[in-house]
């Protein structure tokens, strides 16, 4: 995937995701200030950007002592889509849960998203739950998958 490049979010990309988190959740997007208490309680978050430095797209991880790791959001702009960039992150949230010692890694993606389901159950992800209404405004339900470490 040439010229695609992953680096740690930081608080200078938040302005550049705004309108992307805007255009794909509409009314559930995440706050500025969101973002900002993620970046600030140490969760491992990541950009992808293009050779120009446009984010393309970025990805959130948090782990939970001992064992437990839940992937807090992974997004790729709209006309960045279909190229791997989201399967790129979710490989490396994946590999930072290794490294922090995950038994266990969780998430949550809506019922109605598909090819996000798709993507995850290539990744071992299988569903153990729903959410009834977890997304707001929309009232849409959440489904609950989990990937298990050998």
């Amino acid at each position: 995937m040439s010229g695609v490049r992953l680096d740690r979010f930081r608080w200078w990309h938040i302005d550049q995701v705004l309108p992307i988190e805007a255009d794909l959740f509409g009314a559930e997007r995440w706050s500025p200030a969101m973002f900002w208490n993620e970046l600030a309680s140490g969760h491992f978050y990541l950009v992808a950007s293009d050779d120009d430095g446009s984010v393309l797209g970025y990805a959130g991880l948090m782990v939970a002592p001992p064992d437990e790791a839940w992937v807090q959001n992974i997004a790729v702009r709209r006309d960045a889509q279909r190229r791997g960039i989201g399967r790129e992150l979710l490989e490396a949230l994946l590999a930072e849960a290794a490294r922090r010692g995950a038994r266990s890694t969780l998430l949550e993606v809506a019922a109605d998203n598909g090819p996000a389901q798709r993507l995850y159950a290539m990744y071992g992800f299988e569903p153990i739950g729903v959410r009834r209404g977890y997304y707001q405004p929309s009232n849409t339900d959440a489904l609950v998958m989990q990937r298990n470490e050998d």
